[in-house]
């Protein structure tokens, strides 16, 4: 039979400090299991009465709770489970990407709108700029020349031997005041040491005869 220190102790009527003194001692046969110390007692040994108390006293060990088994259900729960919260993430993540590429798709109308625009106006300006040279070229096959007049506002600019005022040239091919006012200063800035810049009595002319001025209008 085996006994812990405490079932020793209250069958035998020993205390605990007395019992440990003879297991160091080596006075007692014991075991040690699981971290708990059993003291063997041979049956043989025992008196018929302390027999009989032990006997009625003994009560079955009931055997430990046997550890869960882990079922395919569980397994299969436990997938479910995750499944489940990858499928809330993937559908934020999508939802996150929609908002993301509608962002972007309305910058990209947004700026090819704008490039619209400026080609536009752009091709505007090159078609008053080429009616201009057309004109010009007319008036050379005819050999036809006019004097600059730079008191009179005549509806179309005048033209002496391709000469221009500038500011009626600006308006002529349709530009805005805005344009006009940077076209003049550019003129202002190359005044003097430009060639193509031609100016009389404080006002600035072009000569399409003989210049292009492309870079002052773009």
């Amino acid at each position: 039979m085996r006994f812990s220190v405490d079932e020793y102790a209250k069958t035998f009527k020993m205390s605990k400090e007395m019992i440990q003194n003879k297991l160091r001692t080596k006075r007692l046969n014991y075991i040690i299991e699981g971290g708990i110390t059993y003291i063997i007692v041979p049956r043989s040994s025992l008196d018929e009465e302390k027999r009989r108390e032990l006997s009625q006293s003994a009560k079955p060990l009931s055997p430990p709770p046997a550890p869960q088994k882990t079922t395919v259900g569980m397994i299969i729960a436990l997938y479910q489970k995750e499944n489940q919260q990858l499928k809330i993430k993937i559908k934020e993540l999508e939802a996150k990407i929609d908002r993301l590429v509608n962002d972007k798709e309305q910058m990209l109308i947004a700026e090819r709108e704008r490039i619209e625009e400026i080609y536009t106006a752009k091709d505007e300006q090159l078609k008053n700029l080429l009616d201009v040279i057309n004109t010009k070229l007319l008036l050379s096959q005819e050999n036809k020349v006019h004097d600059v007049d730079i008191t009179a506002t005549p509806i179309a600019p005048s033209i002496s031997n391709g000469v221009i005022e500038l500011k009626r040239y600006l308006k002529f091919i349709g530009m805005s005041s805005t344009e006009r006012k940077a076209v003049k200063r550019r003129f202002e800035l190359a005044y003097g040491s430009d060639i193509r810049v031609i100016q009389k009595e404080g006002e600035f002319y072009v000569d399409l005869s003989k210049y292009d001025y492309t870079d002052f209008l773009s």
